[in-house]
């Protein structure tokens, strides 16, 4: 077995181990704050005032992708409502979200292209 095949298989496992977690990630409920706080009218629009490409929101609604702290910031920044309200939207107390979080140079990027 090759070294590639190896990664390939660690991987496989890793997301079906992640798949089998509860998750208490709550995205929904941070998501649709925002757009309530915000007054604007869906995730498109929601996208458009972050600066962010579609794709981010919608990982995010999905539970694929963790809110990472650039877009966290990007939140506070634009919504004005506190990190630590932002943090508590997304997850339960005493819980935390998933590990899975796009690098920030990921977030920068997508940030920039839009």
């Amino acid at each position: 077995m090759s070294v590639r095949q190896r990664k390939l298989e660690m991987i496989e496992a890793m997301n079906r181990a992640r798949a089998l977690e509860p998750s208490s990630f709550v995205p929904n409920k941070l998501l649709d704050t925002l757009i309530e706080k915000m007054k604007l009218k869906n995730d498109a629009e929601l996208c458009r005032v972050l600066e962010v490409q579609p794709p981010i929101i919608s990982k995010i609604r999905h539970r694929k992708l963790a809110v990472g702290a650039t877009i966290l910031l990007r939140m506070h920044e634009k919504s004005d409502i506190s990190i630590k309200e932002l943090k508590e939207l997304t997850a339960q107390a005493g819980t935390t979200p998933p590990a899975r979080t796009v690098p920030a140079q990921a977030q920068v990027q997508a940030v920039a292209m839009h």
